[in-house]
């Protein structure tokens, strides 16, 4: 049987989960607080501005809080932000004990909230979940760290590798149950990218869909990024009428800043250097990190994915596989671009994890 502590530290981590996709550019956190065995106080990240997770628990526990023991899924902040330092308010509180799932890597906290509280006497325990809680902030702790996004290459394919026939059909190689929780994915992106030819051909919405937020808020749709290095996108795409924002970026050349000039209510150009006809991916990774982007799901065509792993930007892949046969040789690929040489190169996934949805299955890992 799991230890109490743990079991707490789980249900922080639960009301972490609760809050990804409405905290960024902040971590997704949760925390519980425990007095005498009983649960007095119970948080998790407001959108940003707004309480933290370890405020909002010490908030309900009230006097409650004094001698209790906080579980929180990422080191309180102790430096003064959009909100105080959590530390300053878990010290008022006077709460004895603070177990800890992970250390926060941002350069401003990093080991000092923790430091922190130990200065003040309170008991400090680090590691409970490790995994996990870094998990639910991969993307955090990616952009706090380098400034740039946590890139997902998302992408649906047949057993023999296949995202369309060769007429150009997909719809639909994977079951309702796949496309729903795909879409729940989107849910906790800052942006869904795509290349022109997949708006082209698939005409897609690129949304968010189906889902209201807590306390019925409707969560934000995550910006649109279409890569269109040749400009090439039709302005009837239905892309530019969904509700949302939409990026275009496109190669910086004279026709492309003339055809910019059209504008469309929620759609900004943006313009970027470009190598061989190919936009410099890495630049427009940074250009997002700088508009506080923390997560892009890159979702297609194959040629766009295939670029993305060969210039070595993807940190996640998701590839939902469904047991059909397509074939045929001019069939699209899941995976474009150059490729490598030899099959001793390849890219060899860590952590990979398989989950089942009717008889399909879903294949995640890590590049690194």
């Amino acid at each position: 049987m799991l230890s109490r502590p743990i079991d707490f530290m789980a249900y922080s981590l639960s009301l972490a989960e609760l809050a990804l996709g409405y905290t960024s550019p902040n971590p997704a956190v949760g925390a519980v607080i425990v007095r005498d065995g009983i649960v007095v106080g119970l948080g998790h990240t407001q959108q940003p501005g707004l309480e933290h997770a370890e405020i909002m628990a010490i908030n309900q526990a009230g006097e409650m809080a004094r001698g209790a023991t906080m579980y929180v899924t990422l080191e309180p902040c102790c430096h003064q932000g959009k909100t105080p330092p959590c530390t300053d308010a878990i010290i008022n509180a006077g709460i004895s004990e603070v177990h800890i799932a992970i250390k926060d890597p941002n350069p401003l906290v990093n080991g000092k909230g923790m430091q922190k509280l130990e200065a003040a006497g309170i008991k400090t325990y680090m590691g409970e979940y490790e995994q996990k809680a870094g998990e639910i902030n991969e993307g955090y702790f990616k952009y706090i760290t380098t400034g740039i996004p946590f890139v997902i290459a998302k992408f649906a394919m047949s057993l023999d590798g296949k995202i369309a026939t060769r007429t150009g059909d997909s719809k639909w190689i994977t079951s309702d149950e796949s496309r729903n929780y795909a879409n729940g994915q989107r849910h906790i992106v800052d942006a869904i990218m795509v290349g022109a030819t997949t708006v082209k051909v698939d005409d897609p919405r690129l949304t968010a869909r189906g889902y209201s937020g807590r306390g019925g808020r409707t969560k934000l749709q995550p910006l649109r990024v279409i890569v269109d290095g040749r400009g090439t996108v039709p302005t009837t795409a239905r892309i530019f009428s969904e509700p949302g924002k939409t990026l275009v970026a496109v190669t910086d050349t004279p026709e492309n800043r003339d055809k910019a000039r059209i504008k469309r209510e929620g759609t900004e150009y943006v313009f970027l250097p470009s190598k061989s006809g190919i936009l410099d991916l890495t630049e427009l990774l940074r250009m997002l990190g700088q508009r506080q982007i923390t997560t892009v799901m890159v979702e297609g065509g194959s040629q766009l994915i295939g670029c993305f792993f060969d210039k070595h930007l993807v940190d996640k892949v998701l590839v939902f596989i469904a047991p059909i046969i397509i074939g045929g040789e001019k069939a699209k690929v899941a995976v474009g671009g150059d490729g490598v040489m030899k099959v001793r190169d390849a890219l060899q996934l860590k952590n990979v994890k398989i989950e089942r949805f009717e008889n399909e299955f879903l294949l995640s890992g890590y590049t690194a």
